[in-house]
This record gives C-alpha cells, structure tokens and sequence, in this order.
C-alpha cells in the first residue's frame, strides 16, 4: 500500500521506449521518479498511482507469503535440525532461491495482472480500457489469451524474483549477523533498518536486469520469448536500459524492504511470545 506509486513509476520506466519528435530528437514522455510521478498525478489524476494495487494485494498475500514463510524451514531442512551455529551463507542463498522461485509459480497472475493495470496510461477520448479492475483483468486474459497466458514471462519472472528473493533475504540475515558483531548494536529497530536498506539495494543491484525484461515481456506483446525481449533491448536501447528505473526500483524496495523487515521482526516476537509463553 505504502510503496506501490513507486513501483507503478518503475513499470512506467521500464516500458517506456524513445520516440522521435518531428526534429528527429529522441524524447522520453517520463522522466526520472519524481517525474513520472508528477506526470502520472498531473494527466491521469493522483489514484492512478495505485494502478493495479489489488492484483498487487493479491501476489503480497500469495508470493510474500510463500517466499517468506517457507524460508526458515527451507534452512533448516537444508542444514538439519541439530544444527547449531550461524548457517552459511550459500545456505542461505539456495533456500531464497528455492522459495523464491516457488512462490513465483504460484503468483504469477496476480504479477501479470498488476503489470498491465500498472501500465496503462491515459488513454485517447472515446477509447475503452483495457481492463476495469483486477478481477475483470484475470477474466478476460483468460477469455481473450487462455489460461496459460497468465504465466506470461514466467521464465525471467522465476530469474528475477529467485534472485531477488535471494538477495533480500540472505543478505538481510548476513547484514544483520554483521551488525550484530560490531560492539554497540542490539538487535532492535535500528538495526533492523540498516540491514532492510542494505538487503533492498542488494536485490535492486542484482536484480533489476531481469526486472526489466519481466516487466517488458508482461506489458508488451511484442516480445517473442525473453531471449528476444533481452536481445531487443540491448541492441535498440544499450546495456544502461536494464537499470531503466533504478532509482524507483530501490525507493521501492528499499522503503518496501525496511517497512517489510521492520513488520516481520515484531510479528514474529510476538508469535514466539504467544507460543512460548501461552
């Protein structure tokens, strides 16, 4: 809820491909986050910001869900349960990427859906939209395209959120085991927030390549497969492409990884005191 203009600016960014003007110059309709911030409020009014935030709702509740709750079992079945000591870090690395990619399978409408509400812009007087909600959205994909459609850019979706996955939750643990050594940190809030930054520019760093192509091949039909999506962009566009939205990227994940980290920390206090102690 909090985060979602931001992502919405992001896919906006992402998308987004030059055009020419009449003297040939190429121009970009957006233009940095705050930009395209502005611009969505100022020609599409400011709710439009949160485009696609239930199908947003509904891949946090599934995909968050899965990928995080998953993961501390996935550790300690990889490591044992007799295990004692700090786990590795390529434990760590495989059991984000193994619920990473799980979690994905199974939310991938709700990230096709949110993608596409996302990126529709303002559209031409007289012109319909594309899609009144999410659940007309999921509807007619399926209608229109079949139902496998809504496994449209799985593949780059697996890479991009294995990885990120990945990146979030083992650097967080790695962050915060390294702060945790130096002499005067605790493991409170503070510290929770330095390791969500430092786990949400990791995951952006690593990530957003991939990002761009899922979010490529999700709002544009004009990919064949992601092989195409990534050779097109490269060619047409350079390398610097895939880190188109980079400062959106991390605003939203850095915020979103703090805000999420910060969360999860005091719920699972309260669940092992409401175990432990009832």
């Amino acid at each position: 809820l909090c985060t979602i203009p931001l992502d919405t600016a992001k896919v906006r960014l992402q998308l987004q491909k030059k055009t020419a003007s009449g003297d040939g110059v190429s121009v970009s309709k957006y233009r940095g986050l705050m930009g395209t911030v502005v611009t969505i409020a100022r020609e599409e009014g400011l709710w439009a910001l949160w485009n696609g935030v239930i199908a947003g709702l509904h891949r946090q509740c599934i995909y968050g869900g899965l990928r995080i709750g998953l993961y501390d079992p996935v550790k300690t079945f990889l490591v044992g349960s007799d295990f004692v000591g700090d786990i590795p870090l390529y434990q760590k690395i495989f059991a984000a990427l193994l619920t990473g990619a799980i979690a994905i399978v199974v939310a991938n409408p709700t990230d096709l859906v949110k993608v596409r509400l996302q990126a529709e812009g303002k559209l031409p007087s007289g012109v319909p939209r594309r899609y009144y909600g999410a659940l007309d959205a999921y509807c007619t994909i399926v209608r229109q395209e079949g139902l496998g459609a809504l496994w449209t850019g799985l593949g780059p979706n697996i890479a991009r959120n294995a990885i990120v996955n990945a990146a979030e939750l083992a650097s967080y643990d790695q962050v915060k085991e390294t702060i945790l050594k130096i002499p005067g940190f605790t493991d409170n809030i503070f510290t929770h927030i330095l390791a969500g930054l430092g786990a949400g520019l990791f995951a952006v760093c690593i990530g957003s390549p991939i990002d761009v192509v899922k979010s490529r091949m999700m709002g544009d039909s004009a990919y064949k497969n992601t092989v195409d999506c990534f050779i097109k962009t490269l060619k047409y566009e350079g390398f610097l492409a895939f880190y188109k939205g980079f400062l959106p990227n991390f605003s939203r994940l850095g915020s979103w990884n703090v805000i999420m980290f910060l969360t999860l920390e005091q719920a699972k206090k309260v669940f092992i005191r409401e175990v432990y102690f009832d």
